[in-house]
């Protein structure tokens, strides 16, 4: 299947011939095949590592459970209690002049899961001062139908934003192509198996990022690497961390993700009952880590997935001060 043969009532051919050159055209492909089976047949094979639909209709069984038995409304108090994180990323090679620097990371907003949630992102960064902002994917609740609420409730998040720092993002598994256009107009540099510069101070750090690979497959760490000088400090953005391996040896000094959720509904202490990123070992599900010389970190997400309850497990925004290593 070629390109050509794609077609999407959400973009316009000029659009899909642009996303097509930016990915490649086999990619694209791919991506729009996949949407297309999750969007006509939601249990194929195609749909990803999980069935779809099953997994919808057990999720609606776990929200009627937690209203039934009470805990669905402090769930989902939790669920919008966003908290402010802090977290030092070291880079090897990162120069003097972003020593210090600070980089807001969101991700996982499922900005359309509660009309409270863009309200809870915002008001956790008032008065937050930061350089730059990194996105890793995940700006819509569902993964069918309609994206235009997603989209409504990320543009306030993005007039909440420091209109002069810049802003680079990736796709998640719960975002189609379709939205590209939509959330680069709010100013979001999406980044489809790509890299652009930060520039500061007269030199810059090259920041690259993947398209999914939860879902679609469609990741390609090589292709984003390549797009960087070859003696550059590069930080990669993925949406899932399940890439991290490939991110070091393709030589990354940072990599930054979301998806897990930290796990969402934990026990007592954190401790997540589940690890949906495939190939990913628990100590890279949350929070900051290091494999073979690259430092990550992944995101527990601010906003929730299918169920709008969190359990020992807050939501958060994340500030990161660069330092070398």
């Amino acid at each position: 299947m070629t390109a050509s043969s794609i077609a999407s009532p959400g973009l316009s051919p000029a659009q899909q011939a642009a996303l097509s050159a930016r990915l490649g055209p086999e990619v694209f492909a791919r991506r729009m095949e996949v949407q297309r089976q999750i969007e006509v047949d939601p249990e194929s094979d195609e749909a990803g590592p999980v069935n779809v639909q099953r997994m919808v209709r057990k999720m609606r069984i776990l929200s009627g459970f937690l209203r039934a038995i009470g805990l669905a409304g402090w769930g989902r108090r939790n669920m919008l209690a966003v908290r402010r994180r802090e977290n030092v990323l070291r880079l090897r090679g990162l120069p003097a002049v972003f020593r210090g620097a600070r980089l807001l990371h969101l991700s996982d907003l499922h900005a359309d899961i509660d009309p409270g949630m863009a309200d809870s992102v915002i008001r956790a960064l008032k008065d937050w001062e930061y350089d730059a902002v990194v996105l890793t994917g995940d700006f819509r609740a569902h993964t069918r139908h309609e994206w235009d609420t997603a989209l409504g409730y990320c543009g306030q998040v993005a007039r909440a934003l420091r209109p002069e720092v810049p802003k680079f993002a990736v796709l998640g598994n719960h975002d189609p192509l379709e939205m590209v256009p939509g959330l680069e107009a709010l100013g979001w540099r999406m980044l489809l198996n790509e890299a652009v510069p930060w520039q500061r101070g007269g030199t810059e750090v090259w920041i690259a990022g993947v398209d999914d690979d939860h879902t679609y497959h469609t990741a390609d760490v090589e292709r984003a690497r390549a797009a960087c000088p070859a003696d550059a400090c590069t930080l990669l953005l993925s949406h899932t961390p399940s890439t991290y391996a490939y991110a070091a040896a393709a030589g990354f000094a940072g990599f930054l993700a979301g998806h897990t959720h930290g796990g969402q509904m934990c026990l007592p202490g954190g401790f997540a009952l589940l690890n949906n990123a495939r190939d990913t070992p628990r100590w890279a599900i949350r929070g900051a880590w290091e494999y073979q010389g690259m430092h990550g970190y992944t995101s527990v997400g601010a906003g929730a997935c299918r169920v709008p309850a969190r359990f020992f497990c807050p939501p958060e925004v994340t500030r990161h001060t660069l330092e070398v290593i």
